[in-house]
C-alpha cells in the first residue's frame, strides 16, 4: 500500500454538501468581488488568529508585498529574510523597492533565530520576515526584542499555536513581549500573511491569501493597496494592486475554518505517530521551537544521505519531496542580492539533508508504520 505525501481529499469528503451549498449561495447572490462572504471570512479568520483585522488578498505572495508596504517598507530600505524558504518569501520584497537581505536558519527547526537575524541587521533594516516554515514557529518575540518590526510569513502555519511565552536572547538585549496561551501565528508580530493555496493547512479551491494585524493603520493601508490604492474607486491615493480574495473562495474557506483546529490536531498526532514508531532512531526529526505546537504542514526530516533516503521511499511507493535544495539567495533571479551573501551554514545543511515525508490530518499509524519500515529497510 502506497502512502501519498498529501491527502487533501479525505478531510473534505464529509464537507462536500456544505461546500456546494456555499458555492450556490454566492452564485445566487451574484456578488463576486469584496462582498459579504469576504467580509465575514475576514472577521472569522481574525477572531481565530486572535488579532483585530484580517484583509483578504489574491494570494500569499501579494500578501507579503502589500503587508510590507502597509508597514512602511519602501525604496532604500532593507528587509531581512531567510534563504531556506519558499522563493516567494524573498520574491515579494523587491516590488516594494526594498532590498532583501538573506539570513541563516537553525537546521533543527528550519526557522530563523534572533541570532541569525541579528547577524543580518543594518541601519537600513526596516522589517524582518520571520517564516514559520513547515508549520513550525519562528521566535517572533525574540526577534522583535532586537528593535525591528516583524512580518510573520505564516503561509504554512495555519493551525499552529504558541503555548508558552517566548523569551528573548539576553545577549541581544531587551525583553520579549509576553504571549498568551494558544496565541496564533499572524497575531504575534506587527502583521502576518497567509496563503490558502489548495495544499495548505487551510486551502481554498484556487489562489487566496490574507494579511492579519492588530495595527489599524497597517490594516487600512493594506485594504487601500489591495484595491488599486483606492478607498472608493474614485480617488486613488497610492500605486496599489488588483489583489482581492474572491467571494467564492471566501465562502469555501468559511466552510472549512471551523474544522481547522481538528485538522491541526490530526497533523500534530501524525507527528507523534512518527516519534512513537521510532523514526527518530533513523533520521533527525524536526524540532519544534520553544513554546510552539506546530500543525505540521510538511513533516521534514533530515538525513546525511538524503538521496539514498529518497530512493528507498520511492521504491516503497511512499510520497516524498525535497523542497529547497537550492536556497533562495542562490537562485538565478536573486543574483543581484544573493551574490555577496556570507556563508549560511544552517541553510546549506538544511538544503542538502532535508526531505519531506507523508503528512496530513488523517495520516494513520498504519501508514506511518509503513513509512518507517521503508526507511528502516534502507539500513
Amino acid at each position: 500500500m502506497g502512502v501519498p505525501l498529501f491527502d487533501t481529499s479525505t478531510p473534505l469528503a464529509a464537507l462536500r454538501g456544505e461546500l456546494r451549498a456555499a458555492v450556490e449561495r454566492v452564485l445566487d447572490s451574484e456578488r463576486y468581488i469584496l462582498g459579504p462572504e469576504v467580509a465575514a471570512f475576514e472577521r472569522e479568520f481574525a477572531a481565530y488568529c486572535g488579532c483585530e483585522h484580517a484583509v483578504g488578498v489574491a494570494n500569499g505572495t501579494d500578501a507579503i508585498t502589500i503587508a510590507l508596504r502597509a508597514m512602511g517598507v519602501g525604496p532604500g530600505d532593507e528587509v531581512v529574510v531567510p534563504s531556506f524558504t519558499f522563493y516567494a518569501s524573498a520574491e515579494a520584497i523587491p516590488p516594494t523597492g526594498a532590498t532583501p537581505v538573506f539570513c541563516d536558519i537553525d537546521p533543527d527547526t528550519y526557522c530563523v533565530t534572533a541570532d541569525t537575524v541579528h547577524a543580518a541587521l543594518t541601519p537600513r533594516t526596516k522589517a524582518v520576515i520571520a517564516v514559520h516554515l513547515f508549520g513550525n514557529l519562528a521566535p517572533v518575540a525574540e526577534i522583535e526584542a532586537l528593535g525591528v518590526p516583524v512580518l510573520e510569513d505564516a503561509a504554512q502555519a495555519a493551525g499552529s499555536r504558541v503555548i508558552a511565552p517566548l523569551h528573548a536572547d539576553s545577549a541581544a538585549g531587551g525583553v520579549a513581549k509576553p504571549t498568551s496561551d494558544a496565541m496564533r501565528p499572524g497575531a504575534v508580530g506587527t502583521a502576518g500573511t497567509f496563503s490558502f493555496f489548495p495544499s495548505k493547512n487551510l486551502g481554498c479551491f484556487g489562489d487566496g491569501g490574507m494579511i492579519t494585524t492588530s495595527d489599524e493603520t497597517v490594516a487600512e493601508r493594506a485594504r487601500t493597496l489591495r484595491f488599486h490604492g483606492s478607498h472608493d474607486k474614485v480617488t486613488y491615493e497610492l500605486l496599489g494592486y488588483n489583489s482581492r480574495l474572491d467571494e467564492l473562495q471566501a465562502a469555501i474557506l468559511r466552510v472549512q475554518l471551523p474544522h481547522l483546529e481538528g485538522w491541526a490536531d490530526g497533523r500534530r498526532q501524525a507527528g507523534r505517530h512518527y516519534e512513537q514508531a521510532g523514526l527518530g532512531e533513523l533520521v533527525r526529526l524536526p524540532r519544534p521551537t520553544g513554546g510552539a505546537e506546530p500543525a505540521w504542514h510538511l513533516y521534514v526530516v533530515s538525513h546525511p544521505e538524503a538521496e539514498r533516503l529518497e530512493s528507498a521511499l520511492a521504491a516503497a511507493d511512499i510520497g516524498h519531496k525535497a523542497y529547497y535544495r537550492t536556497p533562495v539567495h542562490s537562485q538565478a533571479a536573486m543574483r543581484e542580492w544573493g551574490a555577496g551573501v556570507d556563508e549560511l551554514p544552517g541553510t546549506e545543511q538544511a538544503a542538502r539533508t532535508h526531505l519531506a515525508i507523508p503528512m496530513s490530518p488523517v495520516l494513520t499509524r498504519e501508514q506511518v508504520d509503513e513509512v518507517v519500515a521503508a526507511i528502516r529497510a534502507m539500513g
